[in-house]
């Protein structure tokens, strides 16, 4: 399965570097919550790649949260993610 990197987590004052959402192409939340778990693969165009884990849905329009254990450059923004 395929995505997208939406954005990072981030609230009022604070970016968590670690936290992104992602546009998977689920429909709902029901839909999402199923996928929590799941491994994420971000592959950089120089070869690198870094790899990050599904924790939960957020909102109700189909995006989740996904925890990687580096931070993603700010050029990962709009590019593809790989559900293992």
């Amino acid at each position: 399965m395929k995505g997208i990197v939406v954005q990072f987590r981030r609230s009022r004052h604070r970016i968590k570097e670690k936290h992104y959402l992602l546009d998977l192409g689920f429909q709902n939340r029901v839909e999402a919550q199923k996928a929590a778990g799941k491994i994420v693969v971000w592959k950089s165009s120089a070869g690198k790649i870094i790899k990050g884990k599904v924790s939960d849905a957020h909102g109700t329009k189909g995006l989740v949260r996904a925890i990687f254990e580096s931070g993603l450059p700010g050029q990962a923004m709009t590019t593809p993610v790989e559900v293992l």
